[in-house]
């Protein structure tokens, strides 16, 4: 069986995101997605089967192919970036993560209206400041908030961020904090803001302690990726 230890890894990692939430002083459950990222289908089995039925990935292209030959009832999270030109495929997804930038909510918005059911999403907010990565800067979220609740063909359930590789505890929770004001911007707007999206294999505790009801995780579950 693939990932054999995956269900005491589980286990673990809950214990552990129930006493960061207790240290954080939050009584919410955290939901797990499951990132199977370079894995084949059988991740999200194993998943399934660990008793975590949400999965991750980063690529359109990828996960349509797993949800094909994958034989568990999983919700799928579309995670990374979208091309505007793939926009359709979100009917598939349970969640989008990565809303991160006016033109592309545009599309959604219009698929969501053509299809006659909003597109759940998270606007991604780039809390870090790195160049490298996609989402709003903390600035423009409200004008942007304010933007979003006008638009039919979506729905925006809170805010995702991902912290700097390397950055050190301070830096973690100032990241953190930033996606969290993000999400009470965008409920201040109307928006049902609940969800805070942020946390991966390395950084996760500090996330949970700083509000996170959803963390991402990849290789603290299934070990290390495939090349």
């Amino acid at each position: 069986m693939p990932f054999p230890e995956l269900g005491e890894r589980v286990a673990a990692v809950k214990a552990r995101i129930a006493e960061a939430a207790k240290r954080g002083g939050h009584i919410r459950e955290v939901t797990i997605v499951a990132v199977t990222k370079t894995h084949g289908h059988e991740a999200a089995e194993a998943a399934w089967s660990a008793g975590i039925p949400d999965v991750g990935e980063n690529k359109v292209q990828e996960a349509l192919g797993k949800m094909v030959v994958a034989g568990v009832p999983v919700r799928w999270h579309l995670i990374g970036h979208l091309q505007r030109n793939k926009v359709r495929s979100l009917d598939r997804f349970f969640l989008f993560h990565a809303l991160d930038s006016s033109r592309l909510a545009d599309a959604i918005g219009r698929v969501g209206i053509d299809r006659g059911a909003p597109i759940e999403v998270l606007l991604q907010v780039n809390a870090a400041g790195e160049e490298t990565k996609g989402g709003l800067d903390p600035a423009n979220v409200a004008a942007e908030a304010e933007r979003l609740a006008g638009m039919a063909g979506i729905v925006v359930r809170g805010a995702m961020t991902m912290a700097r590789l390397g950055a050190d505890e301070r830096e973690l929770r100032e990241t953190f904090a930033a996606a969290r004001e993000a999400r009470r911007v965008l409920a201040d707007a109307g928006h049902p803001a609940t969800e805070l999206s942020m946390g991966m294999s390395n950084d996760y505790e500090i996330a949970v302690e700083e509000g996170a009801t959803m963390v991402r995780l990849g290789s603290i579950l299934f070990g290390a990726r495939e090349p």
